[in-house]
């Protein structure tokens, strides 16, 4: 009875599937490993996404600061040529006053030489007339103007009255009536008030 029951036992024992031969388990086995494999590629995937967003943002951040560098270089690069041009200017201010300085230093030490010829001319001296001329002429086209106020009324900011004479109606405004030395006006501003006698 025992033998039997062993027997029958033994004899009701399912085969072993062998999984290489079994197209089931192979099935089984290939769907395991295809989802395996699905789900590492769809991990590398995820991660290869986010390595891409984190270089992506490292780009926006690397280039929003050049952004702000570059303006930076231009801001500095603008107000360099605005110095640059002021600077200039002033240059060309300074060296414009400097010369109109050393132009009237000199005309004004010409001035003598100028009263020179009037008294020689007064006196009657020939031949300095074309050379008085022509250095007047010169002069005057850099800005020089003779002040020879004979016969009108008198202005104590371009006539230095060294002589008077009264004159015959008391209420009558000053008058010039004699230029003892001329004066001059350099560039529409009086250089020398002209030594004149006044009458009233």
């Amino acid at each position: 009875m025992t033998a039997n029951a062993e027997g029958g036992a033994a004899g009701d024992q399912w085969p072993v599937a062998d999984p290489d031969s079994d197209p089931f388990l192979i099935d089984a086995a290939v769907g395991e490993g295809a989802e395996e494999e699905d789900g590492g590629e769809s991990l590398a995937v995820d991660e290869a996404v986010e390595e891409a967003e984190e270089a992506i943002a490292e780009d926006v951040s690397e280039l929003g600061r050049l952004t702000l560098e570059r303006d930076d270089y231009l801001d500095q690069l603008r107000r360099l040529q605005a110095d640059f041009e002021n600077y200039k200017k002033r240059i060309v201010r300074q060296q414009t006053e400097h010369i109109e300085r050393a132009t009237e230093e000199l005309v004004s030490h010409l001035l003598p030489a100028l009263d020179t010829f009037d008294l020689a001319l007064a006196h009657g001296t020939e031949g300095l007339e074309p050379v008085y001329r022509s250095l007047l002429d010169i002069l005057e086209g850099s800005g020089l103007n003779r002040v020879d106020p004979i016969g009108q009324p008198f202005d104590p900011n371009e006539h230095d009255a060294v002589m008077h004479e009264e004159a015959e109606d008391a209420d009558g405004s000053p008058e010039v009536v004699e230029v003892l030395r001329a004066g001059y006006r350099w560039k529409g501003r009086v250089m020398r008030p002209a030594m004149v006698k006044v009458k009233g």
